[in-house]
């Protein structure tokens, strides 16, 4: 058995959202903060640790930057900490004109360094990492899963390292900042093999492992909606999405689309999908949104370039929606394209289809099952947490 300690960073947006629908929970204890952290279901909640005790580890989380959760840690361990300022403060990212985010977008890998050295790249203070390097010392993990490089960096990475030299893994589905000794590492995972080859040329030992679905939120959400969505699509839309956006631009002004997420405010003010705009939904909610659809759309960042990969491929096809995907080289290694998810190459082609599957709806429900069935046999996160323990023999 090992004790498997799991980082991660939430969005600050989500956290402000998290806080606001419990008032008052930041001042809860740990354990608490925790729970309803893991009750919203959002992005990997505790899918890997859950999925590493199942296997006999002793597993557990970190949110390392949520700073409500860390001032009760430390308040519970005796431990001195400044407190922290109340939730629902915007992220500073917001702040941002939506045309500058659009013009930096393409060089972000090589203004990474230079957005940490001036302060404007994630990272954690002082006194934040002297928090979780005593959560570490406390936990004596003998395997740590950073899913943050840039709240971890390679620098912290080395101290998390001296403590009891556990198998350090790190984990990341965008371009990881360029300038960094990843020797640190015993282990880089990616679901991009653009960025697994990034670590190979960069003298580290990687390996394709993609994201996933935990099967078990099905007995926890509410029955599902009706399927009151022709077509939606849930996730961001900014600099970073740029041939998204033309494409959901597309099916707006055909179709009366429902896009649920955010970076609105990135794009120019004639943009359809302002009118298409349902807010934000997060965890829970989220899938929710994706079960009353009869179609939803799944676009890749635009540096994903010919992989398939990113998490909605599997939340959707997880939870049995209908998912019209963009064409991938290896989408094929994943689903069966046309059977198990539908898959578009261009906007034109994305029309026609939508066309054709809401008017051929046993197709589209015989489609949408057998994706749900390819998801529970190959893409849970037991699966990938196997994968990982496997690269260890």
């Amino acid at each position: 058995m090992m004790r498997v300690l799991i980082l991660n960073a939430d969005y600050p947006r989500f956290l402000t959202w998290l806080y606001r629908q419990r008032p008052g929970l930041e001042n809860e204890s740990y354990a608490a903060q925790m729970a309803a952290r893991n009750a919203s279901l959002f992005g990997v909640a505790d899918f890997y640790s859950r999925n590493f005790a199942g296997l006999g580890h002793a597993a557990m989380d970190i949110h390392v930057n949520n700073a409500w959760m860390r001032a009760a840690w430390a308040r519970e361990h005796g431990l001195a900490l400044s407190a922290p300022p109340p939730p629902g403060t915007p992220p500073a990212r917001d702040a941002v004109p939506g045309w500058v985010q659009r013009a930096v977008a393409p060089l972000k890998p090589m203004l990474r360094p230079l957005a940490r050295k001036v302060g404007l790249s994630p990272r954690l203070d002082t006194e934040a990492e002297q928090i979780l390097l005593a959560q570490i010392e406390d936990f004596k993990p003998d395997l740590v899963l950073n899913q943050d490089l840039f709240h971890i960096d390679t620098r912290l990475a080395r101290r998390i390292k001296q403590i009891g030299r556990p198998i350090l893994i790190g984990q990341t589905g965008i371009s990881p900042p360029r300038g960094e000794d990843w020797s640190v590492y015993d282990l880089m995972i990616s679901q991009m093999r653009s960025v697994v080859e990034f670590f190979r040329g960069h003298g580290a030992r990687a390996e394709l492992v993609h994201l996933a679905f935990e099967p078990a939120i099905l007995d926890v959400l509410p029955p599902p909606p009706p399927q009151q969505f022709d077509v939606t699509f849930v996730g961001a839309v900014s600099a970073d999405h740029q041939r998204r956006v033309a494409q959901l631009e597309a099916v707006a002004r055909r179709y009366d689309l429902k896009l649920f997420g955010s970076g609105l405010h990135t794009l120019p003010a004639s943009s359809p999908l302002h009118r298409c705009h349902q807010g934000e939904v997060w965890g829970a909610a989220m899938y929710q949104a994706l079960r009353a659809s009869r179609i939803t759309l799944n676009s890749h960042i635009d540096m994903a370039g010919s992989d398939a990969g990113n998490a909605r491929l599997f939340e959707a096809t997880g939870v049995g929606t209908f998912l019209l995907t963009d064409f991938k080289d290896n989408l094929h290694t994943l689903f069966a394209p046309q059977r198990e998810v539908a898959a578009w190459r261009d906007p034109k082609d994305c029309l026609a289809m939508i066309d054709h599957y809401l008017a051929d709806e046993a197709t589209r429900v015989a489609i949408a099952q057998a994706g749900q069935t390819k998801t529970f046999a190959a893409h849970t996160f037991r699966r990938r947490v196997e994968q990982i323990l496997g690269c260890f023999g």
